[in-house]
């Protein structure tokens, strides 16, 4: 039996990979899995039960003993991975400031980057996946042929961010990201790199796309 395709995108914050990532799945019929949303459902979690983020040993026992499973689900046309704990997906519970504050602390944690990397690696059992995050070429599918980088001006990241209505210090985000012990944030080796400072996510979607197609078509 043939293995799954995988299309991993990686890439700094607030550079399109999440809306670039349901683009190139819906266009592809594939299923999306959004890596940052089940770092976020954790760090919700250990807010709700008062579990100090910057605790490793607390938040890696939290995550070993958290009630979790992973679904399958379509939502508007798109079917989608998630995460579900007991049964509820926080949707927009995770996506507070307070949570996106917290969510560098929790991804830093060796633990939890294990145990995450496993249940996205599960996800292979919905079929061929459009996957985001900021590790997957290198360290959750480092063997798929097809890697995309995307990045942007500071500058432009930072206005996305103000019109979503989040104010977040992304230059430091991103020296956490880079600089941290475990999966740093990278460029995957043989990724395409694509810098959508001035480009729409449609163009943006539409390169990868494009890119896929070719080498789909070449197997």
């Amino acid at each position: 039996m043939k293995e799954p395709f995988v299309i991993a995108i990686d890439g700094t914050s607030a550079s399109g990979k999440s809306t670039n990532a349901r683009l190139v799945a819906r266009a592809l019929g594939w299923v999306y899995a959004d890596t940052g949303a089940m770092y976020r459902t954790l760090a919700w979690y250990c807010r709700n039960h008062r579990i100090e983020v910057q605790d490793a040993r607390a938040v890696a026992a939290a995550c070993r003993k958290w009630k979790t499973k992973l679904a399958c689900v379509e939502t508007d046309g798109l079917r989608v991975a998630r995460l579900f704990i007991e049964g509820y997906f926080p949707e927009k519970e995770i996506r507070t400031a307070e949570v996106s504050a917290a969510v560098p602390h929790v991804a830093a944690i060796p633990k939890v980057r294990e145990w995450m990397v496993k249940r996205q690696r599960e996800c292979l059992q919905f079929g061929n996946l459009v996957m985001e995050g900021r590790d997957i070429g290198t360290n959750v599918f480092p063997e798929t042929d097809f890697k995309f980088y995307l990045d942007a001006k500071l500058e432009e990241r930072s206005r996305r961010r103000a019109a979503d209505g989040v104010r977040e210090n992304l230059a430091a985000r991103d020296q956490r990201d880079s600089q941290r012990a475990v999966a740093p944030l990278m460029i995957p080796l043989g990724a395409k790199v694509i810098n959508n400072s001035n480009l729409t996510s449609g163009q943006t979607s539409g390169l990868i796309i494009a890119e896929v197609r070719k080498r789909l078509a070449e197997k």
